[in-house]
């Protein structure tokens, strides 16, 4: 199949784009919240319609429990190479918009401004599938079909953990089967620079809770009973010393030494500190800084143990003297690869029975391992050299994302290579307040994607 120039693509996307962001327009209107099981039916029949909307084959996939997990399909044209697929991996489920009162504009109703588009759920990870879809319609009006087969797998419970993913993967192997997968996600960074990842990180995300009474109590009778709140506090202390090094034996059994090539690519990550304080508004220095450690290292080769919320008592406005009956806290323990989020379970647990605090409970919400590709596959080389060609300047790829995802499963089941790139920027706030994209790198996505796709089959001979 005859290859269609850069800037023949580049103006075909700014043709299109238009039209794109009014789909993408229409599916930021679903709040479809998967914590809270919102909007699921509507959202799966409007990403139905995007599929065939833009030529393809779309199945719903919705016996095995969950929310309804969507195979969408697009055979190669009559040039292409049929026996090469490339697999898409998205969800359509997004993060609650809470808080609210922090939105400048309503959630769910998209805002541009600035050059930038604001809603939840634009970064992660609507915009990403709808720029997808708008690189295949490209190729198919200027090469009059794909280059290749594609596949997409569109899911609706990422936001909590994909819980029921993996049965979907093993009872439908076969038509997810492709040889190579681009992940969900990916976007600028603080220099501008396209930053991709072929990794993530595993996780295990935990509950505890402690009951100290049936009701809750007059505080003053804390001068002879136990608090909840403080038992859990101090439960939660002994895991973690005043240097931020987790304390929990066994915490780091198991984990695989990266190889030389791994530890070269993390060193060669950008990082700039006063970027990230500026962009969080940090209070505090880097808890690296204390313990004299690279935070690009931290960041991708070691695990985390973070406390992300706790529950105890009254926390209204003004006060209430009482002494709560119980206290909850949730944790999520980033992994990498080698870790077993079932054996960082049963070593918190063995941890907190041997300090005396066998009466606090402790669940696993979901857990999911690590998983970082073959550095050395092609796949990898032929995604960054299209993104260096597209945006004008060499991108950054990073062995593993320091967030999580079900990327194990992928690549355990489908044994296949994974990049994970996207139309996000270092500002998109995914996961918070005033979510965004901007304009120009939603077209830029669209362009890097057509690029790629149409050089996919001869990369991989």
């Amino acid at each position: 199949m005859n290859q269609v120039n850069l800037n023949s693509l580049k103006h075909e996307a700014n043709e299109l784009v238009p039209t794109a962001l009014d789909v993408l327009k229409q599916y930021l209107k679903f709040p479809t919240v998967s914590a809270q099981n919102m909007a699921i039916p509507e959202t799966v029949e409007f990403v139905v319609k995007m599929i065939e909307d833009a030529d393809g084959e779309a199945e719903i996939l919705d016996d095995l429990g969950g929310n309804p997990v969507i195979y969408g399909f697009f055979p190669a044209g009559s040039n292409g190479d049929a026996t090469k697929t490339l697999l898409f991996y998205n969800h359509y489920d997004v993060q609650p918009p809470d808080p609210l009162d922090e939105w400048e504009s309503e959630p769910f109703e998209s805002t541009v401004r600035d050059g930038k588009l604001f809603a939840r759920g634009v970064a992660d990870n609507k915009g990403d599938l709808v720029a997808r879809l708008t690189a295949i319609k490209i190729l198919q009006n200027l090469q009059g079909g794909l280059p290749c087969n594609i596949k997409f797998l569109i899911e609706g419970e990422e936001e909590i953990g994909s819980p029921n993913l993996a049965p979907y993967l093993e009872k439908y192997r076969d038509r997810f089967l492709a040889d190579a997968c681009i992940w969900e996600f990916g976007g600028k960074d603080e220099q501008d620079r396209i930053s991709m990842v072929a990794g993530i990180k595993g996780m295990a995300y935990l509950e505890f809770t402690c009951f100290g009474a049936d009701i809750d109590m007059h505080s003053s009778v804390g001068a002879y009973v136990d608090n909840a709140a403080w038992r859990l506090v101090q439960a939660l202390a002994t895991m973690k010393n005043q240097q931020n090094e987790i304390i929990v034996e066994g915490f780091f059994d198991g984990i695989e030494e990266p190889s030389d090539e791994v530890k070269k690519a993390v060193q060669a990550l950008p990082f700039s500190e006063e970027a990230v304080t500026n962009l969080y508004g940090l209070k505090r220095p880097l808890i690296t800084s204390a313990k004299g450690e690279d935070p690009r290292t931290a960041m991708v080769l070691q695990p985390t143990m973070t406390i992300c919320g706790f529950v105890s008592g009254y926390t209204g406005e003004g006060a209430k003297t009482v002494l709560p009956k119980s206290a909850k806290a949730k944790m999520d323990c980033r992994l990498v690869p080698g870790q077993d989020p079932n054996h960082i379970l049963e070593c918190i647990q063995n941890h907190l029975e041997k300090h005396g605090f066998h009466d606090i409970k402790v669940t696993m919400v979901n857990g999911q391992k690590a998983y970082r590709s073959d550095f050395s596959h092609p796949f990898i080389s032929h995604v960054m050299d299209t993104a260096t060609q597209v945006y004008g300047k060499e991108g950054i790829l990073a062995p593993n994302s320091a967030g999580t995802g079900p990327m194990f499963e992928f690549g355990e089941k489908l044994k296949l290579p994974i990049v994970s790139t996207g139309v996000g920027w270092v500002g998109s706030k995914a996961h918070a307040p005033n979510e965004s994209i901007r304009l120009q790198d939603f077209e830029d996505g669209i362009v890097h994607m057509a690029y790629m796709l149409q050089g996919f089959p001869g990369a991989l001979d």
